[in-house]
């Protein structure tokens, strides 16, 4: 593709960046087939192909209109595209640059603004967080429906487990929200380690792995989680941690994208880029682990004979691990019901189903039509913001894969 940027973005870093992306794009098309808001919206903007040209046309001088940033932040950055792209266009990088850009150029409007500041000041505070959930839990037969059916449906930890002193040992990345929405999940993950003779430590953990406020372009927020995090785990791994093990494929993606994050933010030269380097180096899915062990201690819940997967797109896309989580459960002898269009995104997508309800809750539908179309009994995913958004409509049960294992 050929580009005229202007020279104030040529000569940045991020313009450069932006122009050798955009260089890549052949403006095939391809991208588009696998993209769920073109699919659903059929507007050329609102596909991968159609968003280029509009921060084409920001890096070429053209002033950003509202209309441009909600085509921007129409994307779920679902990463579909890229595993289809042909050419390797790294379109999520360049997404980031045209949404910082749009967002410097144009004025939200104030509702907007006000829900985008409240996710920024609670969501990524588990705390905080945490006291909102348990408030709206409590209020909840006063809510409207709409509102309650947003809320967890298993708030309360209910798994209590006791781990062992062992010698191998592992930091779990706690995260913000698991806690307030399904707090079994990591008591879950302790317990499977245990069985293989790994003691998962929480102690060091700082909380968020910075993904919310990046996401929506806040910049100091980002930078700030950045450097705890990284000078937390830093100490982590100099004690002797062996992995920072992630239960939640979208925390997961984020912290091996760090050495990016950082030189993006803070430069190479930054004393944090190779602390970032090893951080993200020693960061695995929980699934990476269990894919490396003799699981023979390991046993499938026998309550549940047909289970429908979803693998989240920070899993099969960002993290580029397909079908690690279906081998897994296959090899400890589950039944794994066909799903259709399993590479698709189900809405969820962070803050997205906050902004963008309409959108969200139809790719919602549309996934949970295909989950629950083969006698499924059960849908198991890998992320904590797929498992909560497809819980707010599901007709069966929906879980994190780990609690299919004893």
């Amino acid at each position: 593709m050929q580009t005229n940027i202007i020279e104030s973005y040529k000569k940045t870093h991020l313009g450069q960046q932006a122009n050798d992306i955009l260089r890549s794009c052949v403006h095939c098309g391809f991208c588009n087939a696998t993209c769920p808001t073109y699919q659903l919206l059929g507007d050329e903007l609102d596909g991968p192909r159609g968003r280029i040209y509009l921060i084409k046309q920001i890096l070429e001088g053209k002033q950003p209109t509202e209309k441009t940033k909600q085509h921007l932040d129409n994307c779920l950055n679902c990463l579909n595209c890229e595993t289809t792209c042909p050419s390797g266009v790294q379109y999520h990088h360049l997404l980031e640059i045209g949404q910082t850009l749009a967002v410097k150029e144009v004025e939200l409007p104030w509702r907007k603004k006000i829900l985008r500041q409240l996710i920024l000041n609670v969501m990524p505070y588990p705390k905080r967080f945490n006291f909102f959930v348990s408030l709206g839990v409590s209020m909840s037969a006063f809510l409207p429906d709409k509102l309650a059916r947003l809320l967890p449906k298993d708030h309360k930890q209910t798994l209590y487990f006791e781990p062992q002193t062992r010698s191998r040992k592992m930091l779990l990345l706690y995260g913000c929200v698991h806690k307030a929405i399904s707090p079994d999940i990591h008591q879950k993950t302790s317990q499977v380690l245990d069985k293989l003779g790994i003691e998962l430590i929480d102690e060091n953990d700082p909380g968020c792995c910075g993904a919310m406020t990046h996401h929506l372009q806040a910049e100091p927020q980002t930078i700030e989680f950045l450097k705890k995090n990284i000078d937390s785990w830093s100490e982590s791994i100099e004690q002797g941690i062996e992995v920072i093990i992630s239960n939640a494929s979208g925390c997961g993606a984020m912290v091996k994208d760090y050495p990016r994050l950082v030189e993006k933010y803070l430069g190479k030269e930054s004393v944090y880029y190779e602390k970032a380097v090893r951080v993200a180096a020693v960061t695995k899915d929980i699934s990476q682990i269990l894919s490396q062990e003799d699981l023979s201690p390991l046993t499938l819940d026998s309550k549940y004979k047909n289970i429908a997967y979803h693998p989240p797109c920070s899993l099969q896309h960002a993290q580029h691990l397909p079908e690690i989580v279906e081998q897994i459960l296959a090899s400890l002898g589950a039944n794994l019901s066909p799903v259709q269009d399993k590479h698709l995104c189900c809405g969820s997508a962070g803050s997205y189903s906050i902004l963008n309800p309409e959108i969200s809750e139809q790719l919602r539908d549309k996934k949970l039509d295909h989950l629950q179309n083969n006698n499924a009994d059960v849908i198991a995913t890998a992320n904590i913001g797929c498992l909560h958004h497809l819980q707010t409509k599901s007709k069966i049960p929906v879980i994190h894969w780990l609690q299919l294992i004893h």
